[in-house]
């Protein structure tokens, strides 16, 4: 199956770019990371907007646009999808290429299905990146079976990693 080689792949990927940056612990700073890598960050306003970000590649610079009105956590989600987007597919994708309030949580395998692969890729690439493997063990490896049910501890996580506890929980059962 041609995602489990990607798995690989974006997770020797990001080893490498948090390896570069010298982040040996959480929270990522994804915000620096993507502008390392050539990215212009513009932030715009606007609740109404179910767009959480998009990935522009027509002029000289590369630009990610970030819906500011979103959840810090969301808005840090996202440059890590459009970095994701821009690492793995710049190649593949049109000038504009536009991310829409998608759901991290894909249960029900319709969306799962539905997704393109592009969308699973950049999403497994953000997961990585904000919540590395490495990272992860060092704080979970105390309890060997970590409790999806812990709120407590569930948000502490969360809140050291800047993500949602949605997030989190995802990751952590997908590990």
């Amino acid at each position: 199956h041609t995602m489990t080689i990607r798995r690989r792949k974006i997770r020797f990927i990001v080893k490498e770019l948090l390896a570069q940056a010298k982040v040996n612990g959480p929270p990522v700073p994804i915000v620096e990371l993507a502008r390392t890598q050539g990215l212009d960050l513009r932030l715009s306003l606007d609740p109404d907007s179910n767009i959480s970000g998009f990935l522009f590649l027509g002029g000289e610079k590369p630009i990610v646009g970030v819906n500011m009105s979103q959840h810090g956590n969301r808005q840090r989600f996202t440059v890590a999808h459009e970095l994701g987007h821009f690492l793995l597919h710049k190649f593949l994708l049109q000038e504009l290429y536009v991310d829409h309030s998608f759901q991290v949580l894909l249960r029900d395998e319709r969306s799962s299905e539905g997704t393109d692969e592009k969308e699973q890729e950049a999403n497994l690439f953000a997961a990585e990146l904000l919540m590395p493997i490495d990272f992860l063990r060092k704080h979970v490896q105390v309890s060997t079976r970590v409790d999806i049910e812990d709120d407590a501890f569930l948000r502490e996580l969360a809140k050291r990693y800047q993500v949602s506890q949605q997030a989190m929980v995802f990751r952590l059962t997908n590990l």
